[in-house]
């Protein structure tokens, strides 16, 4: 696939997704989405690649939805694209995010700037967010007559809590890097010059761990966080343990501990 509107760079063992119209203030189209996510399958494939950072080039992260591209189009009778009309909350058809991000090996959003909409609901299911001092997030549907998406009434709620959550979607107020971080919608807030660095960094104490093992985890996570039913979380984690221990991961990192040396998985 060509991308138009962003750019993917491999930096083994982290790769590099820049949402790519500055002009714009990256602001989102469905054609966004689906390079996105062939990015995200390109690094998942790449044996290489351990972590995925995606960014914003120039002032902004994602300023939201393009309002002319997507939401005019629609009232205007047109399909913003590749039949959003019966895609999951307004993607193209066939696109599934959450399902996308929560198998993929790790994401970390570094969020440099203005985060809007859209810009802030792709990232929620992401592993880990860092902002930088210039950051602003923004969960502005109700300002725009619409309800959020992509299961980001659940992921709000598991990040901030529900009262902060509540909040932060009914006022539809903007929020900057210092009240993210300390609200834990991200796990850190950096001086702007020092963002890619530390989301490198993190990326780069990922990648030093086992692609299945980080992927196992990834989905309890996202099937346990909210289970009720705790025989039943204990079988997920029993299950996968079981599959861990026949795997050459956990034998090298058996030998690895009695040799006394740092584990090679990649």
């Amino acid at each position: 696939m060509t991308y138009s509107t962003i750019k993917f760079e491999s930096h083994a063992p982290v790769a590099l997704i820049t949402l790519n119209r500055p002009d714009r203030l990256n602001a989102w189209t469905p054609a966004m989405s689906e390079q996105m996510a062939d990015a995200i399958e390109r690094a998942n494939r790449d044996r290489s690649i351990g972590a995925i950072v995606v960014t914003g080039e120039g002032r902004g992260f994602c300023a939201g939805a393009d309002i002319e591209h997507t939401f005019k189009s629609r009232i205007d009778g047109q399909d913003p694209g590749a039949d959003t009309a019966r895609g999951q909350g307004g993607l193209p058809r066939g696109l599934d995010w959450i399902g996308l991000v929560r198998s993929s090996k790790p994401l970390i959003a570094a969020v440099n700037g203005p985060a809007v909409g859209i810009g802030v609901t792709m990232i929620l299911p992401f592993d880990v967010i860092v902002a930088s001092e210039l950051a602003k997030f923004g969960l502005a549907f109700v300002k725009m007559g619409i309800v959020p998406e992509l299961a980001s009434s659940h992921f709000l709620v598991s990040r901030v809590g529900w009262g902060k959550a509540s909040e932060l979607m009914l006022s539809a107020r903007l929020i900057d890097g210092q009240e993210a971080a300390a609200c834990g919608l991200a796990q850190y807030v950096t001086p702007h010059e020092s963002l890619l660095p530390k989301a490198f960094e993190l990326a780069k104490a990922i990648s030093a761990n086992p692609d299945p093992m980080l992927r196992m985890t990834k989905d309890l996570l996202s099937k346990n966080a909210c289970e009720q039913d705790m025989a039943l979380a204990q079988k997920r984690e029993t299950d996968y343990l079981r599959e861990c221990w026949a795997t050459p991961e956990h034998k090298e990192a058996v030998q690895a501990f009695l040799d006394k040396r740092p584990a090679r998985f990649r």
